[in-house]
């Protein structure tokens, strides 16, 4: 009865809601931007010239983050969306084990992860919109999803090298 009531002292405490809202909140935002951006590509043609250095042009991605790994083959793209899959499990326990930052941290992964994952599950690819470039050198077109994803890990080692290091 004891270990029932600190595992849902635990499951229910300010910290864990905190994760889930920061997840919640980057999936929606997450899938609006994707949603927008389809609806805006199926109602004209070509890409969106934001400025200079960045446009919004839909692509469709079949591979993992910014397009890394795209395959047609069938296979290898459940056995990716396992993977990533598994690493949003894993994420969650880490949510559930750490300090309150790194559970901040970890859901931002989190959130990112999730609205990927439904991507691949409800589109069979994930819709990658962020077309940065200079002149002709175009980086790996990305998604909201992705800016988290990426902003989670680089704090995450920030944070790794500066607090180990004290």
């Amino acid at each position: 009865m004891n270990i029932s009531k600190n595992f849902k002292n635990k499951i229910f405490s300010k910290e864990i809601i905190s994760s889930l809202i920061v997840t919640i909140t980057i999936f929606f935002f997450d899938r609006i931007s994707k949603i927008k951006i389809i609806n805006q590509q199926e109602n004209s043609s070509g890409s969106i010239f934001i400025n200079d250095y960045l446009n919004f042009e839909l692509v469709w991605n079949t591979g993992i983050g910014f397009g890394l790994l795209s395959q047609d083959a069938n296979i290898f793209y459940h056995l990716t969306s396992l993977l990533i899959f598994s690493v949003i499990v894993f994420l969650i326990y880490l949510i559930y084990k750490t300090i309150f930052r790194e559970k901040i941290l970890y859901s931002l992964i989190l959130g990112g992860a999730i609205s990927n994952l439904y991507d691949r599950l409800n589109y069979f690819a994930v819709p990658d919109f962020i077309d940065f470039h200079i002149n002709n050198f175009h980086w790996f077109t990305f998604n909201v999803a992705d800016i988290f994803i990426t902003l989670g890990i680089i704090l995450i080692i920030v944070q790794d090298l500066i607090l180990k290091k004290k």
